[in-house]
């Protein structure tokens, strides 16, 4: 099943009769970060999200790029990434999500297509850190990225992990370039996801994705 990401560029490549989406950014494009500079490559992916309405500031003016990424922003963004209705949604039922947060309507989308999930206590933690782990598995699904075939991965720290479905997520996160790990033999699946980092992420998968759908000169 495509994922709602797939389904919005294929519609919004037929109705442009051109090409297919790609998220525009002005010419002159700023953000109004004042912390970013020392984000080397993340830079990019910051600027072109955050003016194309995906990502958000910790503030105003501060984007807190190397601060730990929440639960609640991860599917902030990817909700906006994939163009979900917010607004129209069943509830999920966490007890700690309420109706007038913020973060509400793009949980809650996510968790009615499956892209994610709570706790046993009926819990959602939006403000717990993610953990790279999750991040590969809501890329994944999100994005509907063709899961890897082979469990085993180049991270010996992947390999001793007992559920298959999340070796078999960071390999294809890692089959897709969308993250190389912490080091040569590291992916660290415990550790928190910088907001830098989730930007390059999502970016990445955005790319991959429209490109199944590049339709030049349709007319």
């Amino acid at each position: 099943m495509k994922s709602p990401y797939c389904k919005y560029v294929l519609a919004a490549t037929l109705a442009a009769t051109t090409v297919a989406y790609v998220a525009q950014v002005p010419a002159n494009a700023a953000v109004p970060f004042t912390d970013l500079k020392n984000v080397g490559d993340h830079y990019t992916a910051i600027e072109e999200l955050y003016n194309s309405s995906i990502i958000t500031g910790r503030t105003a003016t501060t984007f807190a790029p190397y601060e730990a990424a929440t639960r609640a922003e991860l599917a902030l963004f990817i909700a906006n990434a994939l163009h979900l209705d917010t607004k129209n949604v069943k509830d999920p039922g966490f007890t700690d999500v309420p109706k007038n947060s913020t973060y509400y309507g793009a949980i809650a989308a996510l968790y009615n297509e499956g892209i994610i999930g709570g706790y046993k206590d009926q819990t959602f933690k939006p403000n717990d850190p993610v953990k790279r782990s999750q991040v590969a598995k809501m890329l994944v699904l999100a994005f509907d990225l063709e899961l890897a075939n082979t469990t085993t991965t180049k991270f010996t720290d992947v390999n001793s992990i007992a559920d298959v479905n999340t070796r078999r997520y960071i390999q294809t996160l890692v089959q897709y370039n969308i993250t190389k790990g912490t080091s040569a033999t590291t992916f660290s699946p415990s550790d928190s996801v910088k907001r830098a980092q989730l930007a390059t992420f999502l970016k990445r998968a955005m790319d991959y994705t429209q490109s199944d759908f590049d339709i030049i000169n349709v007319e």
